[in-house]
């Protein structure tokens, strides 16, 4: 079963084919114009996704050497994200989806970043995933294919959210997530002790307050001696920083995985990049003794390779769409409680 997969949900245009198990292609236009506004600009976003779209998914269908004889379904992130941008891809999908007589199959992209790692890896069920992302975070336990329930979520700021806006105060230009990061793997993380909001509160996140937190930590130093202070301690203070968030986030990943007593985690989405998270969750995968999976880091930002195999689990439990297939900014799962 060949799958082409198309995803616009937020700044990047992508397309990619799959079939059984292999990636065959994999494109990504990305979008540099919203670094000058410190963060995506939905107008621009969606002409950008209009501009490029054809010959992206062209692109992709010439890199895997088929044609739409070859293609049996049409994948498209359908949610959540931005409406603009999402309406241009799924507009497209249909319009191919009625040129070439396909079905199309509406992919959930937090369910895609979820199935990822079965680019590369075949991870058993049932199992923890964290999702991770710029605009998510959250706990799911998947007891199969397409079945997720929602363990725990962040109550304000996502994890990369908390990161970028953090990044903006330090004076590092967006998105800060992988400069801090990268600044990070030569700081101190003891430098600075900065808060872990709800480590004894279930599995819910908040990092609204990390970043209340360093904004006065900040305004703390006198202004002329910012400028040379940050410069001296850019990298401990981005190294305390990473240890605040990943240290929450593999605290309820910790828990989760006990509660529910699996033996399989997946942690997903744009901050399962980050290089302190990988490390922290493979000590504690270690500890547990559970396996760990992490999708390569290409395949950890948005991309299309994520939604043609989403695509292909749904088809394969022969969940397909109709044109009247409409796109949604935001999604609500129902929250539940498992294990003990």
């Amino acid at each position: 079963m060949m799958i082409l997969g198309i995803e616009s949900s937020c700044d990047e245009t992508a397309a990619a084919v799959y079939s059984d198990g292999r990636l065959l292609s994999s494109v990504i236009a990305s979008q540099a114009d919203h670094v000058a506004f410190g963060g995506i600009v939905p107008e621009l976003a969606s002409r950008a996704h209009e501009r490029v779209i054809w010959h992206t998914v062209a692109q992709a269908m010439e890199k895997a050497g088929v044609t739409e004889d070859n293609v049996d379904a049409i994948a498209v992130t359908e949610g959540p994200g931005l409406m603009g941008s999402l309406l241009v891809g799924l507009c497209f999908a249909k319009g191919l989806a009625i040129q070439w007589n396909k079905p199309i199959v509406g992919v959930n992209h937090i369910d895609a970043h979820i199935y990822a790692t079965y680019i590369d890896e075949m991870p058993e069920m049932p199992f923890v995933s964290l999702v991770v992302s710029g605009g998510h975070t959250q706990i799911f336990y998947v007891e199969r294919p397409l079945q997720h329930k929602l363990m725990g979520q962040t109550r304000d700021d996502a994890a990369g959210e908390a990161f970028d806006k953090i990044g903006k105060l330090l004076g590092l230009e967006y998105p800060a997530g992988p400069e801090i990061d990268r600044l990070a793997r030569t700081g101190d993380d003891s430098f600075y002790d900065f808060p872990r909001a709800m480590m004894k509160k279930g599995l819910d996140f908040s990092f609204s307050g990390l970043k209340t937190s360093v904004l006065y930590y900040l305004q703390d130093i006198p202004k002329l001696e910012q400028e040379k202070f940050l410069k001296e301690h850019m990298a401990d203070l981005c190294a305390s920083i990473s240890a605040a968030i990943t240290d929450v986030l593999i605290h309820k990943m910790r828990q989760a995985i006990r509660s529910t007593g699996v033996k399989c985690a997946i942690i997903a989405g744009g901050v399962s990049a980050n290089s302190m998270l990988r490390e922290k969750a493979h000590k504690m995968a270690g500890e547990l003794g559970v396996s760990l999976h992490i999708p390569h880091p290409v395949y950890c930002t948005d991309n299309a390779a994520m939604i043609a195999v989403t695509g292909w689990f749904k088809m394969k439990e022969g969940m397909t769409d109709d044109l009247h297939l409409k796109p949604y900014a935001r999604h609500k799962w129902e929250k539940v409680g498992i294990g003990g």
